[in-house]
């Protein structure tokens, strides 16, 4: 199996994962504000990294080099993720994930950028072709576009980031050390953002099992995208993303009764037809 499609297979893990924070997010969403969402997540995936890493001897793997890399690249994960966490709460499922949805174009662009990887005609029409599905799903001008679907827009380009600066992380560090150094980092943010204000609120215990999701799902996100990215370049792996606009587009219909719009899946169609041509083209 070739590393391109070993990658496209990583990344659906991640969709999944992405999935179910979304859900899990919207829940809790309702009882603390993002950076509290952000720091007790983190702070649980500090011991489930540390755990685990533990458990499998890898706690040697975790070092101290790069680290304003590392500071970057989580800064544009925190930024995104936070501006995430509010659009999921405000807005249908399947409009946020579309506009988040543009986090692959900008991913390519600074892919070709930041680390040296070609802008192919290939990558380039897929880029577009997405784009074009993601138009067919969002058709602006016709549907109201407000703050919610703005911040949903931008969290996309925080994603972006993320995603490249991993990419360029993947060349000398392990999975393990850049995981560490995601959620130790992200606590810290999460811990300044949420007392800057003075109060913290404590989750009910009602809360707590969907805190954990997110914590557990967000590893595992991040485990399965950086993976990918160390498998192909973003350019490649970062549209195959577009395969979770569907799968939420069901999922709020059947928990959330949003309206389940067949432009979804005429848009789906064209994004499945760009994220195809892109992983065999790249295969070949």
């Amino acid at each position: 199996m070739s590393p391109v499609i070993r990658g496209a297979l990583w990344m659906s893990g991640a969709i999944l994962s992405f999935t179910s924070m979304a859900l899990a997010g919207r829940i809790i969403g309702l009882e603390l504000d993002t950076f509290e969402i952000m720091l007790y997540r983190s702070m649980i995936g500090v011991v489930i990294v540390l755990t685990i890493a533990s458990a499998t001897g890898h706690l040697g793997d975790i070092r101290r080099q790069k680290m304003g890399l590392h500071l970057i690249r989580n800064i544009s994960h925190f930024t995104g993720q936070n501006l995430w966490f509010y659009a999921v709460t405000v807005a249908p499922l399947a409009q946020v994930f579309a506009l988040e949805f543009s986090a692959p174009l900008w991913a390519m662009l600074l892919s070709a950028l930041i680390l040296g990887e070609a802008l192919t005609k290939a990558r380039v029409l897929s880029g577009l072709m997405g784009f074009v599905g993601i138009l067919i799903v969002t058709r602006p001008g016709l549907q109201e576009f407000g703050i919610p679907q703005i911040t949903a827009a931008l969290c996309a380009v925080g994603f972006a980031g993320s995603a490249v600066f991993t990419r360029l992380l993947t060349r000398t560090e392990n999975i393990t050390s850049i995981l560490f150094w995601l959620t130790v980092m992200q606590t810290v943010f999460g811990l300044i953002c949420a007392g800057i204000d003075g109060e913290i609120a404590i989750p009910t215990s009602g809360a707590i099992p969907y805190i954990v999701l997110i914590a557990g799902a967000g590893l595992l996100a991040h485990f399965c995208l950086t993976t990918a990215l160390s498998l192909a370049p973003a350019a490649i792996v970062m549209p195959i993303d577009f395969l979770r606009l569907p799968l939420i587009a069901i999922t709020g219909a059947l928990l959330y009764s949003e309206a389940l719009d067949p432009f979804v899946f005429i848009g789906a169609a064209v994004i499945f037809l760009a994220n195809y041509n892109n992983i065999r083209r790249a295969s070949r």
